[in-house]
């Protein structure tokens, strides 16, 4: 009897943890592996599909320019329904907390499918935080039957909200399995041409961020949703400050979400400093290369608190609650909220005391060893019954 999995995604963070599953499942007799892509980030997810050589079966292509949260739903029912009607998976796999998770879960369900969930169990317990994640997991685990939990913080939160044990494996978070996967290739010509144009081809003779022969870098992110409006503003305030203080010792590098929302404030307060360089997106090879030589880490994003502990980079979190308080247990991220003044002064903490950076750039990543992807299809194998 051959298991027939599904595995749905749609953006770059939900390729890049689904990436190593669906290589293990290609590769495990007995299995036929399927994927299905509904594009919902569609330039982004498409670099991410070549690096690591994963083809889609099905292609759903439904990125709109300003879609809305409905419409975008709406559309994940409508078009993702005949393929399940069509293929017929045993099992439909999904990952984490988008819009794709929780539409693709639920129609799983009225087609009385089995679900797996990787990266199951992340909680804030605060439904607005961060919006509209927090609501689409929740709404996932009501129908998964198998939890892929990547720690064990997250399995004792499924086992409060009354979810059987024996339903949930702790697995770790594939997105390490990723990492080591890509860290271990050579820079390519992009890379290379990247780390120059930013004045970054590091000192080979020092892997001291703190030796001034190396310019040092902070890589920043910002583009939640609860963070559109003054929340932003005050982060690119904090921003600008940071780089009036530090000047030409500090470079400054951040790739700006191409929502219009986050788009008119960063370019508009932060478009004109000489030491703060404002690109597109960038593509996972080099934007891992970047996170490997920073120094630290702004961000209100949720994978990168996973991604840069696992590369040794201090992470500060721009955001008041986190679902992985893991990294904040294990001394590798801080939450620092979206208050001028407090990003600066934690900022500047990292910058300017070599003994503070190196307690969070040498505690130990708490999410997982790289073997994730084989111990969920391990799993899958042991429930085919």
């Amino acid at each position: 009897m051959e298991l027939r999995v599904l595995s749905i995604f749609g953006t770059r963070p939900e390729a890049v943890k689904m990436a190593p599953v669906v290589r293990a499942l290609s590769r495990t007799p007995g299995v036929e592996s399927l994927v299905c892509v509904t594009a919902q980030h569609r330039q982004m997810l498409d670099q991410v599909l070549d690096l690591f050589e994963v083809y889609p079966n099905v292609d759903l292509n439904l990125m709109r320019p300003n879609q809305s949260l409905a419409e975008l739903t709406a559309a994940v029912f409508t078009h993702l329904d005949p393929v399940l009607q069509r293929l017929k998976p045993d099992w439909v796999l999904v990952q984490g907390d988008t819009t794709t998770v929780m539409a693709a879960a639920l129609l799983a369900y009225y087609h009385r499918i089995r679900v797996g969930h990787v990266e199951a169990g992340l909680r804030t317990g605060d439904k607005w935080q961060p919006f509209p994640e927090e609501i689409n997991r929740r709404v996932a685990s009501v129908v998964t039957d198998l939890h892929f939990a990547p720690t064990d913080w997250s399995r004792q939160n499924l086992l409060r909200e009354d979810v059987p044990d024996s339903r949930i494996v702790v697995t770790g978070n594939p997105v390490i399995d990723a990492l080591q996967s890509i860290t271990s290739l050579p820079p390519t010509e992009e890379v290379t041409h990247l780390l120059e144009v930013l004045g970054l081809v590091e000192n080979p003779f020092s892997k001291d961020h703190h030796d001034p022969a190396a310019t040092r870098l902070v890589l920043i992110t910002a583009h939640r949703r609860e963070n559109f409006g003054k929340p932003l503003e005050d982060i690119c305030q904090a921003i600008s400050c940071l780089s009036e203080i530090y000047g030409d010792r500090v470079r400054f590098v951040y790739p700006v979400h191409l929502n219009p929302n986050v788009q008119e404030p960063v370019y508009r307060l932060l478009g004109h400093l000489p030491n703060l360089t404002l690109l597109p997106p960038l593509d996972y090879l080099p934007w891992i290369n970047l996170i490997k030589r920073a120094t630290l880490i702004l961000t209100d994003s949720g994978g990168l608190q996973e991604e840069a502990p696992g590369l040794g980079v201090p992470v500060l979190v721009l955001r008041e609650v986190t679902e992985r308080p893991e990294g904040i247990q294990a001394g590798t991220v801080r939450l620092v909220g979206t208050d001028t003044d407090r990003i600066v002064a934690e900022t500047r903490r990292l910058l300017d005391d070599p003994q503070a950076h190196a307690a969070m750039a040498q505690s130990t990543n708490p999410y997982g060893d790289g073997h994730a992807a084989p111990r969920i299809v391990q799993a899958l194998l042991e429930h085919m019954g």
